[in-house]
């Protein structure tokens, strides 16, 4: 199913605004989006280019016993954020490429705000995004160049509006992925290969990042009214953001003891 082709030929396009962020810390744009989530009316548009430290970043239902090697975490000291929305893990750096949707329920004519129905809304931009590039794919909840998966998403939606990010890896360190223990609820298409032969790069397929980020910005074109938007990304006072640093503290308790229910665990969190 194509979303919103037939209908926005004759109306107005809705207003994405995009926010272009140079190397943002991930937390900060994590805590910048739920913001812009919970606390703004307006369709919205992140693109991060890069991050540093390098950083694990869990799904608010994650268990880290079982997604983090956590005795080299804790020796190299390398943070692990658990965000505010679903998906799985992922480490994160100056080689990867963030991209956010913060949207309106009503701002997509015949999309309904469901998790596969905006994986499918997209994955059919992307695929413009990647046309003539590589041989992209929608599989299963991941984007992949052939059998090989370049971005991880997750998803949150709320009453009114959801967000969809994604980590694109532009480029990788091999040995940053030992870190992460091999999931134990893995995609079909996985077929149980470990990180180096299930992962690829997009700067083998695409010339350079301005070409990708400027794709973004056209695909996007089809649907919207793109306007690009400087932000102010400090937090007011009165506003809890639930994506939270895991403490070294946290993490020996997790290595000393069982880990917590994730239930228990997630009922603590302000939504």
């Amino acid at each position: 199913m194509t979303f919103g082709s037939v209908i926005e030929r004759n109306v107005a396009r809705p207003l994405m605004r995009l926010v272009t962020m140079g190397g943002a810390p991930i937390l900060q744009q994590l805590h910048l989006e739920e913001r812009l989530l919970r606390r703004t009316s307006d369709n919205w548009c992140i693109v991060n280019d890069g991050t540093a430290p390098p950083t694990i970043v869990m799904g608010v239902s994650g268990k880290v016993s079982e997604l983090v090697e956590i005795r080299p975490v804790l020796r190299d000291h390398v943070p692990v954020v658990r965000r505010f929305s679903g998906g799985g893990t992922v480490i994160v750096d100056q080689g990867t490429v963030f991209v956010t949707f913060i949207c309106n329920k009503t701002a997509i004519a015949g999309l309904q705000p469901f998790p596969r129905d905006i994986m499918s809304w997209t994955g059919q931009l992307y695929g413009k995004v990647f046309r003539g590039f590589g041989e992209f794919h929608l599989r299963e909840n991941d984007y992949a160049f052939d059998h090989r998966k370049f971005g991880g998403n997750a998803q949150s939606i709320t009453k009114d509006r959801w967000v969809h990010h994604t980590s694109f890896l532009w480029d990788y360190d091999v040995k940053n992925m030992g870190y992460l223990k091999n999931p134990q609820r893995a995609p079909e298409y996985r077929q149980a290969r470990d990180h180096s032969d299930f992962l690829c790069r997009m700067n083998e397929y695409m010339p350079s990042r301005s070409v990708f980020t400027e794709g973004i910005t056209a695909a996007l074109g089809d649907h919207f009214t793109v306007q690009h938007t400087e932000l102010e990304t400090a937090l007011p006072e009165d506003f809890m953001p639930s994506t939270k640093v895991l403490s070294p503290q946290d993490l020996q308790d997790i290595i000393s003891s069982k880990e917590p229910p994730t239930a228990e665990r997630i009922q603590r969190w302000p939504r």
